[in-house]
């Protein structure tokens, strides 16, 4: 008797697990898509009404024998500093964004998904401002390098930074910075 030789290729057995594992993995991929939409269509409409949930407290900025006066969102945790002002279409006048990076680093930011123009100030532990990188580029990912070790991001509105006369060297006053 001679033995039926194997069979080779796809048998039915293998023909369904073929199936079965691509079915599951579009299952995964439409899942994970539709989150995805979900998170940023939820953080697009948080941007819209004003803020992304973080509250706003006082900051203020000595420049030239003035202070200005801002109310800022303060961005501490990894994801609260990778949204930043994502998505947002407007911030009034008298509010930015402050990113505490808890200890003086290099600092890198871009505008990714970002759509308002904005002055980056960057700011030493003691709270005196390194530089400003006026008006950027909105939805752009070339980065911006503080240049040294800082301790925080101050974004603004761009223009403000000019309007107000806020230059290097002026003081930044929180409870951040003692």
């Amino acid at each position: 008797m001679q033995d039926k030789p194997k069979p080779t290729g796809l048998t039915r057995g293998r023909l369904f697990l073929v199936l079965f594992v691509g079915f599951m993995l579009s299952v995964a991929g439409i899942s994970v898509f539709t989150n995805l939409t979900r998170m940023a269509e939820r953080d697009a409409a948080r941007a819209q009404q004003g803020g992304g949930g973080l509250s706003l407290e006082p900051l203020t900025i000595d420049s030239g024998g003035k202070r200005h006066n801002f109310r800022i969102e303060l961005a501490r945790t990894d994801a609260d500093r990778a949204r930043g002002l994502m998505f947002r279409q407007s911030m009034p006048a008298d509010q930015g964004m402050l990113f505490d990076f808890e200890r003086d680093q290099m600092v890198s930011m871009w505008m990714r998904n970002t759509f308002i123009s904005l002055d980056m100030v960057f700011i030493l532990a003691d709270g005196r401002i390194h530089r400003i990188e006026p008006r950027t580029e909105v939805q752009s990912e070339r980065t911006i390098s503080s240049g040294v070790p800082v301790r925080a991001v101050l974004e603004l509105n761009a223009g403000t930074a000019e309007r107000l006369g806020i230059k290097p060297g002026d003081r930044v006053v929180h409870p951040m910075f003692r």
